[in-house]
């Protein structure tokens, strides 16, 4: 794993990867935020919160959009 990166706010590079490797790079790389692992049809609050990052996935459990903090 490379080193935490506070100022990373997008994890393209994580489509197509399972749900809890993203998470644990993304918690790696922003301790600071929350992650939020997500399936499909999960109820959402449309708000937006600069310590959180959503984790969508499909039924196989792989990431199925980027990532981002907000």
């Amino acid at each position: 794993m490379s080193e935490p990166n506070p100022e990373k706010t997008s994890w393209p590079e994580l489509v197509g990867v399972l749900g809890t490797l993203a998470a644990t790079q993304i918690q790696h790389d922003r301790p600071d935020c929350a992650v939020e692992v997500l399936p499909p049809g999960a109820p959402l609050v449309p708000d937006v919160n600069n310590h959180r990052v959503r984790v969508f996935i499909d039924n196989n459990a792989i990431v199925t959009q980027t990532p981002v903090v907000g």
